[in-house]
């Protein structure tokens, strides 16, 4: 799932970056209020993460601007822990969540899945399809109840179908969620891991539908 950082703090974001991309998230990470806010219609977000205190412009004018203009992509604020007022105005601007400083890096992962996972009208965060489950917290994918050994980006690409079930996903949506403007991608990098699903989920589970992309096979 691809991740909006907008988090002045070096130390902060850094951390967000990292420990987020070690957890499956993909993460563009910005320091700055403006160019912030104009990434939010560049790419594809699942959702972002914002800093209320930024540089350019502050957090809460970014809310106020992507909620006017119909940005629906679920908020979750970071603000300081005494900034009550700063949390409600916020809350009552369109954010979806808060977070108070300083946090744990899993408290993060686990409202960000709760909000895509609502965001997706998904009751539980358990994903499944036939003989495949996901579970996009603890990491853990297991086929016939077995556990699954994926690289980070085949575990994101299975979890992204798993959200779009009876979807046909184009090639270049799917690059757009799984890499970060940064990232070193190359032209068959989709292909590549679509096959390493399918040596070890079986050749239908994922089916190409030629000249768009691919979805999920039957289950």
């Amino acid at each position: 799932m691809r991740i909006l950082l907008i988090e002045d703090d070096a130390l902060i974001g850094d951390g967000l970056k990292a420990g987020l991309g070690k957890k499956g998230f993909t993460v563009d990470w910005f320091t700055d209020g403006k160019l912030g806010k104009a990434a939010l219609f560049a790419a594809p977000y699942d959702a972002v993460i914002l800093d209320l205190t930024l540089p350019g412009l502050d957090g809460l004018t970014i809310l106020r601007d992507w909620r006017e203009q119909k940005r629906s992509e679920p908020v979750l604020i970071l603000t300081a822990r005494d900034a009550i007022e700063q949390r409600v105005e916020g809350l009552r601007l369109g954010a979806d969540d808060y977070l108070c400083k300083p946090f744990a890096l899993v408290e993060v992962a686990a409202r960000l899945e709760a909000l895509i996972r609502r965001t997706h009208g998904q009751a539980q965060s358990l994903l499944r399809h036939g003989q495949v489950t996901l579970d996009p917290v603890s990491l853990v994918a297991t086929f016939h109840n077995e556990t699954l050994v994926l690289k980070p980006k085949e575990f994101a690409l299975l979890e992204l179908l798993l959200r779009t079930v009876g979807r046909e996903l184009p090639r270049k949506a799917i690059e757009e969620k799984l890499y970060s403007w940064d990232g070193d991608v190359s032209s068959n990098a989709v292909e590549v891991h679509v096959h390493h699903l399918r040596r070890k989920l079986g050749s239908d589970f994922i089916r190409t539908v030629h000249g768009i992309g691919y979805t999920l096979g039957e289950a």
